[in-house]
């Protein structure tokens, strides 16, 4: 079959998103939309450098072009100060970018521009209105910090906006960030207008300068709560410990806090799900009704746009359940939805469910514990445009309390600590640990399939001519271990610079007819090492401030036809942790502090995928919600708030957007490292919430067993646990670890390899890798994609690299391209020594730069003066961790002729720090 993926509707799609992830706060002085008739002056480094996503491999994708917000601006027709902006392009060449060193390197923030009074008073002279871009990134590794350049503005900052504020009647402020920062400026220099603009990918200036003009009312709401001080959220005095995060704010997070304390409330500067509009709207409520096909009770809701500007709004509702046994928070977001585009005058009827919120008995309050019940009362429904503004408009009686489905305990802590209640100023010992989870375990453990001989292959099961049972009976035992390893990084069995490869990753294990599957970092769009070109997605924030499923899913359908052309069946992505605290570094890539806006902005994103016939990668199960020392921290969390917050939105992903893969984090919950968690998955992921497809690790993941140190090669308990693939080694057939000497011993048995190859081998089964083996698969014809963003069509060439190894360049010259990848297949791994040698013809004053990207990431910048003709070499030193190794070195200038360049082992040993995660 024959797909068409128009490049032209998947960037307009996301630009579309981008206008409608962008929330308004602050709109005074009808300094918003910007009037076309009249010049603006554009302050802040940044507006040469927009920032389109955030760090590490969450935003780690390659692009010939990001639209900036001055070059979108003038796209729309509007005037910008040249004087201004021709000021800053020479002072950013005099002052480099700085990319930082390696592998979460990049600062947080770029230095400013130093302004001068002067300077400042004469644009406003010809310029009435002040548009000042302020940016900020983090990511892996990287958490913010309570710094100036991080969460606070810096000296240089607070003087811009200081300036602009003195002279310029109107001015606007452009927050280019992936998480929440300080907004004290609001207080300060009350600026006219405040918007975040988040991180939009590579069309972020379009989407931006489209509001900005008014072409689209902004519709973005708050997927987080915005306090006036870090201090007042609850996580606070907890969050950055470097062993453990204790979670004594329990279910109390977000607004659920916020709402819930009369104390709190005076600390919200912006309520959850607030965003200001051009025009202005009513939210009526009307009747009910119940539909007897799923027995849920269902409201009307009119929204009528009652301003002057065409805009969207969107409708939400919270439940405030009864106090009972169990204490509860005051609201609890259940519903919400985006209206269509409403002409001024023009009405909406939205018709959307009333459902009573459940809260998990962990500690026996009820009839009914470890199960999810609805308590006997009164449930309250508020109906609004943000959870501080929404009212009171219908109530639900339950005369007794409901319990589900019966579970049992799990994930339960087992050191002991306070939790907070909903009483001031009141903490309660959390329940702890009950039963014994090695029994748990022993007690489930699978039948084995009796091996048989070799006769047949994967399709067979496909076609019905064997079952799987019959297929995985066939592995000998050294090809169970060689399936639970995925290989990577830049496996060559798939496409060059992916993350992994899986199933088919061993010669015996293709012999079986099992295709190797490909995963690609995501969730910002596709991660491919070895340069090739992709589209560069609006962050996971961004995204879940639209509140638009319908949009996120036409998205995703695009984004899945590319996964699609390029050979890649997972993307590892949607990101789905909480946002517990503003400083976590990868808030960026995860939706919001609510479970339930997460899941199912999530499942959106999966529907559009599984349209296109791939699928994302659910990331990082669960409680990854820190990045200082991410792989040895220990969350400790009751079982309440695993179920209630940091569950909830996976589990609304696998119930509702029918998940197919999901990778576990780096540490442990608990003091069990989340990949050797049977409880999670095995007990909850699989035998509570029917999940069907396969786990993986995160890379180079950390294991454990009995609660004791950390061990990679401990892949039994792994296995054991029930997830499936291990993410990455080097060599699937010759890793080092623990499994075969597990089966010796019968610490594991060989059903337990069968039980996880079961599951790969069911996953892919159903995937394009399978169509590709077969000769089946779709042909992917992508139209209107511009020269420019196309890259080579040729192959990427693997070179097998010794401890000293020299490559040739003399065919490469900086004045004909402007990027060249390769990858080695290194003996050894290692830190390296990289000589590059060029010559130039330039004058002696020129400078020429060549930045090496390793495995996507900013190693090092040579630079090179005019050499006469004659070859200089340079040297630096650079780790390069892993096998299969893409590298790729991009020419900022012309006028270098390449001659070689050359790589020598000085160390085997690699830390941990030094991996790139996913």
């Amino acid at each position: 079959m024959k797909k068409i993926l128009d490049w032209k509707h998947y960037t307009d799609t996301a630009v579309q998103a981008v206008a409608e992830g962008i929330v308004l706060l602050e709109n005074h002085n009808q300094a918003l939309p910007l009037n076309p008739n009249k010049e603006i002056a554009i302050f802040g480094r940044i507006q040469l450098h927009y920032y389109k996503s955030g760090t590490g491999s969450g935003g780690m994708v390659n692009v010939s072009h990001v639209v900036s917000i001055p070059e979108g601006l003038e796209q729309a027709g509007i005037k910008i100060n040249q004087k201004l902006f021709h000021l800053y392009q020479e002072w950013d060449e005099q002052h480099p970018y700085d990319l930082g060193g390696g592998w979460s390197g990049e600062p947080w923030s770029q230095k400013e521009m130093p302004l001068e009074d002067s300077l400042v008073k004469e644009i406003s002279e010809s310029c009435e209105t002040a548009v000042i871009i302020i940016g900020r990134t983090a990511g892996e590794e990287q958490d913010n910090k309570l710094e100036k350049g991080s969460y606070l503005l810096t000296d240089e900052e607070e003087t811009m906006l200081a300036l602009t504020r003195k002279y310029f009647k109107k001015i606007i402020i452009l927050l280019n960030t992936g998480n929440l920062i300080d907004m004290h400026f609001v207080d300060i220099y009350k600026p006219d207008a405040v918007l975040y603009v988040w991180h939009g990918g590579m069309t972020g200036g379009t989407g931006t300068a489209k509001v900005l003009t008014g072409e689209i009312s902004p519709s973005g709401k708050l997927p987080d709560t915005i306090a006036y001080e870090i201090s007042d959220y609850p996580s606070d005095k907890n969050f950055g410990n470097q062993e453990k995060d204790i979670y004594q704010e329990d279910i109390y997070v977000g607004y659920r806090y916020f709402e819930t304390f009369e104390t709190a409330k005076k600390k919200v500067r912006y309520p959850f799900g607030y965003g200001l509009s051009y025009t202005s709207f009513a939210i009526q409520s009307g009747d009910w009704v119940i539909d007897e096909s799923d027995n849920q009770i269902y409201i009307h809701i009119k929204i009528t746009n009652t301003g002057n500007f065409a805009g969207k709004e969107v409708v939400q509702i919270y439940c405030k359940a009864p106090e009972g046994k169990l204490d509860k928070p005051a609201r609890v977001l259940t519903a919400y939805q985006k209206t269509k585009l409403l002409n001024p005058g023009e009405s909406e009827t939205l018709t959307l469910p009333l459902i009573p919120p459940v809260s998990y008995d962990d500690q026996q309050a009820t009839a009914y514990p470890y199960c999810n019940v609805l308590e006997a009362g009164i449930y309250e429904f508020y109906i609004g445009s943000d959870v501080r503004s929404a009212k009171a408009e219908a109530f639900i009686q339950i005369p007794e309390t409901v319990p589900s489905p019966q579970k049992q305990q799990a994930l339960a802590p087992v050191e002991k600590f306070a939790r907070m209640t909903n009483q001031p100023d009141i903490y309660k010992d959390t329940p702890l640990l009950n039963h014994d989870e090695k029994t748990r375990i022993l007690e489930n453990l699978p039948e084995e399939f009796p091996h048989t001989e070799k006769k047949s292959v994967l399709a067979d099961v496909l076609h019905e001519k064997i079952t799987m049972q019959e297929f995985i009976a066939q592995f000998s035992d050294a090809e169970l271990c060689q399936i639970v390893r995925g290989e990577g990084m830049g496996s060559p069995r798939v496409t060059p610079g992916t993350a992994s490869a899986f199933g088919g990753v061993s010669d015996a294990l293709e012999s079986y007819g099992i295709p190797a599957g490909c995963c690609s970092d995501g969730p910002s769009g596709m991660r491919l090492d070895c340069g090739t070109k992709a589209f560069s997605l609006p962050i996971g924030t961004m995204l879940a401030a639209t509140f638009n499923r319908d949009l996120i899913t036409e998205l995703f359908t695009d984004v899945g036809l590319e996964m699609s052309a390029n050979h890649v069946d997972c993307l590892l992505g949607p990101g789905m942790n909480i946002h517990r605290h503003p400083l976590n570094g990868r808030n960026f890539e995860y939706f919001s502090e609510d479970p339930f806006l997460t899941g199912t902005i999530a499942s959106a994103e999966l529907a559009g995928l599984h349209q296109s016939g791939v699928t994302g990668t659910l990331k990082h199960f669960c409680g990854n919600n820190q990045e200082t020392n991410r792989h040895f921290l220990n969350s400790v969390v009751s079982e309440r708030a695993l179920r209630e917050i940091y569950l909830r939105s996976f589990e609304i992903a696998v119930k509702e957007g029918h998940a197919k893969s999901i990778m576990t984090t780096y540490g442990a919950i608990n003091g069990i490292w989340t990949a050797c968690n049977y409880d999670l998955c095995t007990e909850i992921l699989r035998k509570e919430w029917g999940f069907t497809g396969f786990v993986m690790t995160d890379w180079w993941a950390n294991l454990n067993q009995d609660r004791q140190a950390p061990d990679k090669k401990l892949f039994s308990a792994m296995v054991r646990a029930q997830n499936d693939v291990y993410m990455v080694c080097a060599d699937c057939v010759t890793h080092e670890d623990n499994l075969l000497e597990s089966l010796a011993d019968g610490s594991l048995t060989r059903a337990e390899l069968q039980r996880n190859a079961s599951n790969i081998c069911n996953f892919l089964l159903h995937t394009n890798a399978m169509k590709r083996l077969l000769g089946e698969e779709d042909e992917i014809a992508i139209i209107n994609r511009p020269e420019e963003e196309i890259s080579s069509s040729a192959p990427v060439a693997f070179y097998d690299a010794d401890e000293n190894f020299t490559l040739n360049l003399n065919h490469i010259s900086a004045q004909k391209q402007t990027d060249y990848s390769f990858a080695l297949n290194l003996k050894v791994p290692g830190w390296y020594e990289v000589t590059l040698t060029a010559s130039s013809t330039e004058g002696e004053l020129a400078q020429m730069a060549v930045t090496l990207f390793s495995m996507g990431t900013a190693s090092g910048t040579f630079i090179w003066n005019g050499t006469d003709g004659k070859p200089v070499s340079f040297t630096k030193k650079i780790p390069l961790f892993s096998k299969y190794t893409a590298i790729r070195l991009h020419f900022a200038q012309n006028g270098l002729n390449m001659h070689s360049i050359q790589f020598r082992l000085i160390s085997d040993q690699i830390d941990t720090a030094d991996l790139a995660g996913e």
